[in-house]
């Protein structure tokens, strides 16, 4: 797909506005997370001086770059915690959830300039071959389809559901502590398939306690990502094409 292969583009142009656009799309993110988790009772945002757009009390150095050149990576941290809430099990939702939902908030809010300027089709033609940029209008083309195409990655990606992403986190704040009863579980899966049996009857214990076999998961597909056998890209599959359809529904 085109608009993730540009994620290879080390252009140098390319290079800086990724840079610029990750640096502003992971300062929405991050404040978003330490804002709403602030209003649901979390202090520790507060007392760390975490409600600020300033990108550098946000920011993971080494993600960042990671992120801008190979198109993965940590980009910052939000110290939350669902204990320090006063609803633990809504607030920790909201809070998580703000993070991916700010990045489509600009997403949107970045699509509708490019629609309103008729700079859509320009800004992709000049993001994606930053060698034909000769002037200031493909320039801020290229930097606010950028806008929307991280944007829309960084809102896809959080929300696969693998730790540490955002997702993981999601779908463990919606899972219920208890589920089915033993006696409503067919009796074929409790006997050939305890690890679902299980997860039926204590959906968010089970969830938790797969934390760290998600997380192997997690680095697995990013390695079988950069170095795809047989041209097979896991997150090319889990996050390039929803990616790629949500940027067509916002721009052309």
């Amino acid at each position: 797909m085109k608009d993730i292969d540009m994620l290879l583009n080390l252009h140098p142009i390319t290079i800086v506005i990724n840079l610029l656009v990750l640096g502003a799309a992971m300062t929405a993110h991050e404040f978003a997370h330490n804002f709403v988790a602030w209003k649901m009772g979390d202090e520790t945002p507060k007392l760390q001086g975490r409600l600020t757009l300033n990108p550098l009390v946000h920011i993971n150095w080494l993600g960042w770059l990671m992120f801008a050149i190979i198109g993965f990576g940590i980009l910052g941290s939000a110290p939350i915690s669902a204990g320090r809430m006063r609803d633990p099990r809504r607030g920790f939702l909201a809070a998580v959830a703000a993070g991916p939902l700010s990045n489509l908030a600009l997403a949107v809010v970045f699509a509708l300039m490019l629609r309103l300027s008729g700079l859509g089709v320009e800004g992709f033609y000049a993001y994606s071959a930053p060698e034909l940029v000769t002037g200031p209008v493909a320039l801020l083309a290229s930097l606010l389809y950028a806008m929307v195409f991280w944007n829309v990655l960084l809102f896809v990606f959080n929300l696969i559901p693998l730790f540490p992403i955002d997702g993981w986190h999601i779908v463990l704040s919606l899972l219920p502590g208890s589920w089915l009863t033993q006696m409503q579980i067919p009796v074929v899966i409790q006997r050939n398939l305890r690890p679902l049996s299980e997860f039926l009857m204590r959906p968010a214990f089970k969830w938790r306690d797969w934390q760290m076999i998600s997380y192997y998961v997690f680095i697995a597909l990013i390695f079988l990502s950069v170095l795809p056998l047989g041209g097979v890209s896991p997150f090319g599959l889990f996050v390039g094409q929803p990616t790629g359809a949500l940027l067509r529904f916002l721009l052309f």
